[in-house]
């Protein structure tokens, strides 16, 4: 992944953001993390994993990847207020299913909010990087999908979204 693309795209998003809503005297970190937690709700709701009592299909690959990436967005930004970022980042999957690695995400983005060193930065988003590989999506997939979330957020903030 080419992360550093990735954290200069957000970079611009957020301080067009910031200049558009005069925030950049406000410390917006309490919102980015409940943001992230909200989508990551978001997220595994679309997969439905969690939802053993019910036989409704999970939404379409396209619409949980959408999904996949609006957390992407969250990460990258709360990475870039608290100044933490990288150009590489390994990781390897380790879970039985997804909702065992949406458990896991939950548990490391809690770790992160009481501690927010980059440490633990990091292995939260290690361990939403995960979930891309239980829900099968590549690299390729993930950059391309960025790439159109971040114009439609663009589009979002002229529009008075």
């Amino acid at each position: 992944m080419d992360w550093d693309t990735l954290f200069s795209m957000q970079k611009e998003l957020d301080d067009y953001i910031e200049d558009k809503h005069q925030l950049q005297e406000t410390d917006t970190f309490e919102e980015r993390f409940l943001a992230l937690l909200v989508e990551l709700g978001e997220l595994a709701n679309e997969t439905r994993c969690f939802k053993y009592w019910s036989t409704k299909e999970k939404s379409g690959k396209s619409t949980i990847l959408e999904e996949y990436v609006d957390n992407i967005h969250f990460l990258l930004s709360i990475g870039l207020h608290k100044g933490y970022k990288f150009s590489q980042i390994d990781f390897s999957i380790t879970y039985l299913n997804e909702t065992m690695g949406f458990n896991h995400v939950f548990e490391k983005c809690l770790d992160f909010y009481k501690h927010q060193t980059e440490e633990n930065y990091l292995n939260m988003f290690r361990e939403y990087l995960h979930l891309a590989k239980l829900l099968g999506f590549a690299e390729k997939d993930i950059m391309e999908a960025y790439h159109k979330k971040n114009e439609v957020n663009y589009e979002r903030q002229e529009k008075g979204y």
